[in-house]
C-alpha cells in the first residue's frame, strides 16, 4: 500500500428540496385548501476517524465529494425525503485545514470521532406551512437552502509513541526490523526509507508503536530533501530515539546538525524527551566507541543525556534502550488517562486516595 499523508479535496453538502405549492382538489370538497409539502433536508458531509487506516491514499484518485440533494415537497402534504449523507473515513492523526492551510478546522486523534464538515441545506416550506386565518390560500413556497461547498486540506500526522530520527543510513530501518515485526527496506545506501514505517515494539510485557522516519539532511526544516515533509510525523511522538552512525568520521557534527534542524522546525520538537544511541558499534573498537560516545556526550552535556551504545545488526544494547524509551511513554499515557476522566480539573493536582 502506498503511503500518502497529504490530500486536497472539494466537498459539497446537499441542497435542500423546494417546498411545493399545491391545493387539495377533490370531488364534493369545495374548499380543499393548501396541501403543499415541505422539501427534504440536504445531506451532510461527515468525516469519521477509523482505526484500520494509516494513509490518505483513498483521496489520491478522487477529490470531489457531494452529498445527496433533498427531495422536493409534493401535493397532498407529502414532504420530501432527506438527501443521503456522505461519510469520508480518515486515519487517526488526520488534521482538517482550510484551503490556505492557515487554520486547523479539526484534529482527529481517537478512533470513532465524527465531525460534520459541511451541513446540508434545510428544505423549503410548502404553501401548507403558511396557511392561517389571515391567509387561507397562500400561493407561495420557499426554495430549499443551497448546500455548503468548500475546499479543504487533509494532512496526516502519524500517531506513534516513539520516533526514530537521524541522518540517512544511520541504521533506523535495521533498528525497526530488529525490535518489531515490521519489514522495512534495508540497504547499504542512503535514503532507502522514502515513507514512514510503523512497528509495534514489545518490551517487558508492554508494547508501544515505533515510527521509522526518512533520514534528515542539513536544511530539512527549510524544505530540502524529504525531512520537512515527514518532520510533521514527529510532532505526535512522546519520545525521540536519535540514532547516530558510529562508523562516520564526525558523529558529534551529525548529532548537532539533527538537533539544529529540530530547533529550526519548531513545533516543540526540541523539547521532546530524547534518547541518544551510538549505532553500529559492532564495527568499532572499544577505543573508538569511547571517543565517539564522549564527543556526542559533550554536545549533549547541557541536558545530561546518557549515550547508549547499540548495534541494530547484533541486537547489542537494544533491550536496555527500549526500557529507557518506554518510561516517558508511560508518563504520557497516565497523563492522557487522567485528563480523560470526567472529574478531572485542569491544573488541579491529583490526590491519591487508598
Amino acid at each position: 500500500m502506498k503511503f500518502l499523508d497529504y490530500a486536497k479535496i472539494y466537498v459539497k453538502s446537499g441542497s435542500g428540496g423546494a417546498g411545493c405549492v399545491s391545493f387539495r382538489r377533490e370531488k364534493f370538497i369545495e374548499f380543499g385548501g393548501p396541501d403543499g409539502g415541505d422539501g427534504g433536508r440536504g445531506g451532510d458531509v461527515v468525516l469519521e476517524c477509523v482505526q484500520n487506516l494509516n494513509t490518505l491514499l483513498d483521496y489520491r484518485y478522487q477529490q470531489h465529494f457531494k452529498a445527496g440533494t433533498g427531495v422536493h415537497g409534493m401535493g397532498k402534504d407529502r414532504h420530501g425525503g432527506a438527501g443521503a449523507d456522505i461519510v469520508l473515513k480518515v486515519p487517526m492523526g488526520t488534521q482538517i485545514l482550510d484551503e490556505n492551510e492557515e487554520e486547523i478546522l479539526y484534529d482527529f486523534t481517537k478512533a470513532g470521532e465524527r465531525v460534520v464538515l459541511a451541513k446540508g441545506g434545510n428544505g423549503g416550506f410548502g404553501n401548507a406551512h403558511f396557511k392561517g386565518p389571515a391567509n387561507q390560500a397562500p400561493r407561495h413556497a420557499n426554495p430549499g437552502q443551497p448546500g455548503i461547498e468548500m475546499t479543504v486540506i487533509l494532512r496526516l500526522k502519524l500517531i506513534a509513541d516513539a520516533g526514530l530520527i537521524g541522518l540517512p543510513n544511520a541504521g533506523k530501518s535495521t533498528f525497526l526490523a530488529a525490535t518489531s515485526r515490521a519489514r522495512p527496506k534495508i540497504a547499504d545506501y542512503p535514503f532507502t526509507t522514502l515513507k514512514p514505517q510503523l512497528g509495534v515494539v514489545a518490551v517487558d510485557g508492554d508494547e508501544f508503536v515505533l515510527a521509522d522516519l526518512p533520514g534528515l539532511i542539513e536544511g530539512a526544516s527549510e524544505g530540502i530533501g524529504l525531512g520537512a515533509q515527514f518532520l510533521a510525523h514527529v510532532e505526535r511522538c512522546n519520545v525521540l530515539i536519535h540514532l547516530v552512525d558510529g562508523t562516520q568520521e564526525d558523529p558529534q557534527a551529525a548529532y548537532r546538525m539533527i538537533r539544529r534542524e529540530l530547533r529550526h522546525y519548531g513545533e516543540g520538537l526540541i523539547e521532546k524527551p530524547e534518547i541518544i544511541a551510538l549505532n553500529k558499534c559492532d564495527a568499532l573498537s572499544p577505543e573508538e566507541i569511547e571517543a565517539k560516545a564522549g564527543a556526542i556526550a559533550r554536545s549533549a552535556r547541557k541536558s545530561r543525556k546518557a549515550i547508549h551504545v547499540i548495534s541494530g545488526q547484533t541486537g547489542q544494547g537494544i533491550t536496555d534502550l527500549l526500557r529507557v524509551a518506554i518510561a516517558p511513554i508511560h508518563e504520557q499515557r497516565a497523563q492522557d488517562a487522567l485528563e480523560a476522566r470526567p472529574d478531572h480539573v485542569p491544573g488541579k493536582p491529583e490526590v491519591w486516595r487508598p
